[in-house]
């Protein structure tokens, strides 16, 4: 294997837009009150600390991997943070793909290998989706950045003997 594949995609946990406005606001607010509180003790300085330990773990957040969406030999490879079991897709069983929105929702948890009502969810951001349905009717959600030229390759795939 010469480390090329057909498609490679990493969704990043700390990338997702919403969360970043929410750590960025507590942050905001706890730099206000460092700033407004008159009186100078020790409990303000508790503010200006937590403000900086926001931040720092935002930027941290920022290049932490949730989730790699590998598509080579006839598989997706879906392989999750640390000790999160990997999981393989054959594109054999697959008789349907399409593109879809995530969800109707403007808030989305990050998710990985999530089973819901006869879903298989992967999902960090954005709003796009591919959906893999096998031949048992299990549906598999896997979110992406990406979602046209994961279509065309996961066609692709499946056309390829």
């Amino acid at each position: 294997m010469d480390g090329r594949y057909t498609f490679i995609e990493k969704q990043y946990i700390g990338r997702d837009y919403i969360r970043i406005s929410i750590r960025l606001i507590m942050a905001a607010f706890c730099f206000a009150v460092y700033v407004y509180e008159r009186d100078r003790d020790n409990t303000v300085d508790l503010f200006l600390v937590v403000g900086f330990g926001i931040i720092g773990v935002s930027i941290i957040l920022l290049f932490m991997v949730q989730y790699k969406t590998v598509i080579e030999n006839k598989k997706v490879q879906i392989d999750g943070l640390w000790t999160a079991k990997k999981v393989e897709i054959d594109l054999n069983k697959i008789v349907d793909i399409r593109k879809a929105t995530y969800s109707r929702f403007f808030f989305n948890n990050p998710v990985y290998n999530l089973h819901k009502n006869g879903t298989v969810r992967f999902f960090s951001s954005g709003k796009d989706a591919i959906v893999l349905t096998d031949r048992d009717g299990l549906e598999y959600y896997i979110g992406t950045q990406r979602p046209n030229e994961m279509y065309l390759v996961l066609q692709n795939e499946m056309r390829s003997e």
